[in-house]
């Protein structure tokens, strides 16, 4: 895939786990096609969920993950540390917020209200705003075995700063490009330093750099934090440690977040986003990334959707549910497109269904054959997002029913 190939070319050093990494990243630039607005919500295992706000594409806001709370009031201090020395008192301007508008995201309304109140500057919160989208997908990329799900709405009403995706992500990129190479793919920023040895760590160092340590190595302080305070890079910071920390005279442990003004909660659950009278789109590939991308792009088109990865359950899952477009991939296990669009069609039911084969070749055999079996396009892989917006538009919208001349 020529996304993957980009990824490997820009990270030659990088194993499996690294590339799921970067190419879980890149999914948000297929939203932009089709200037998606509301939220996308990635879901770990574990019960851990970052949230994105977009508008027609563009990044607004981010928040969720391990400290949303220090991690605002972090780049606070950073870009307006004027702010800090009020915060108890400002805070108080939640009141003056809707509990609706609250509720959706508090962080980002006190940002909006502060502008308007003209207690901080548009340069200012655009580099808050930066730096936190920044950390939140740092955080998400860790999280090679997150799902998402997308809910269009509108609920951000006011647009601060519009972010471009390819370019914050590319920031990203490098980012974990360096982390990687200073070999600290086993740590996280979100812990905090904690000196476990004194007598050994003050023999090791000079009088003024175990000062030093003693001061910041408290434990209460994430590496996010220590790199703001002492206004260095979080990968210097952490790097610096390092020989400390594999000696076990310092160790790295999790601490709580801050606790938040209000009770503004991410949501346990992702969104269900499915609505029972739009058309349905059935996408059959076993490539999970596959289903995962046209599953947001469907999703966020506005249709239904249901990916199925076998080839064994794919007429009885469209019997069940009779879907008005189909996807089909060419090689599928158990089966392959050609044969499944052959039995389709000769089903009453699906003899005019839009038929879509999705297949990594492109030659003169493989379309005569797509005609044979009466597809009624024939698209190639990987999948470009305006190209399936396209043909979703041509069939569903436009109600074209031919077959492959």
């Amino acid at each position: 895939m020529e996304s993957l190939k980009a990824t490997q070319a820009a990270f030659p050093f990088l194993d499996a786990s690294r590339f799921t990494a970067c190419k879980q990243l890149q999914f948000l630039e297929t939203l932009k096609p089709i200037q998606f607005s509301g939220q996308v919500v990635w879901a770990s295992p574990k019960g851990k969920q970052w949230v994105f706000y977009l508008h027609l594409g563009y990044i607004m806001y981010a928040t969720g993950g391990t400290h949303p709370v220090r991690r605002w009031q972090r780049n606070l201090t950073a870009y307006c540390q004027e702010m800090l020395f009020h915060i108890p008192v400002e805070l108080s301007d939640l009141d003056e917020i809707s509990p609706t508008l609250l509720k959706t995201c508090w962080q980002y309304q006190l940002l909006c209200l502060w502008v308007v109140q003209h207690k901080i500057t548009q340069e200012q919160v655009t580099k808050i705003i930066q730096s936190i989208v920044l950390e939140v997908l740092f955080d998400l990329a860790q999280a090679t075995d997150a799902t998402y799900q997308i809910k269009p709405d509108r609920s951000l009403s006011s647009q601060l700063v519009l972010l471009k995706v390819q370019p914050i992500i590319a920031d990203v990129q490098q980012l974990l490009q360096s982390w990687w190479k200073a070999q600290l793919s086993g740590y996280s920023p979100n812990q905090a330093p904690l000196i476990k040895q004194p007598e050994q760590l003050q023999k090791r160092t000079s009088a003024n750099v175990y000062q030093t340590l003693t001061t910041l190595l408290d434990g209460r302080h994430t590496l996010r934090d220590i790199a703001v305070q002492i206004k260095r890079d979080v990968v210097q910071v952490t790097h610096s440690l390092l020989p400390y920390i594999r000696l076990g005279l310092v160790e790295l442990i999790n601490i709580p977040d801050l606790p938040p003004p209000i009770d503004a909660s991410v949501p346990e659950t992702p969104f269900g986003l499915v609505a029972s009278t739009k058309p349905l789109v059935v996408c059959v590939d076993d490539d999970l990334w596959v289903c995962r991308t046209m599953e947001t792009l469907i999703l966020a088109a506005g249709y239904q959707f249901i990916g199925v990865n076998d080839g064994l359950r794919a007429i009885s899952t469209m019997l069940t549910h009779r879907p008005n477009l189909i996807f089909l991939d060419l090689v599928i296990p158990n089966t392959n497109g050609y044969e499944l669009c052959a039995q389709l069609r000769k089903l009453s039911f699906f003899r005019d269904t839009p038929i879509v084969i999705l297949t990594g070749n492109d030659g003169i055999v493989d379309k005569a054959h797509a005609q044979l079996v009466k597809a009624s396009a024939f698209l190639s892989k990987p999948v470009n997002s305006e190209t399936v917006l396209r043909t979703i538009h041509k069939y569903l919208e436009q109600g074209v029913t031919s077959h492959l001349m």
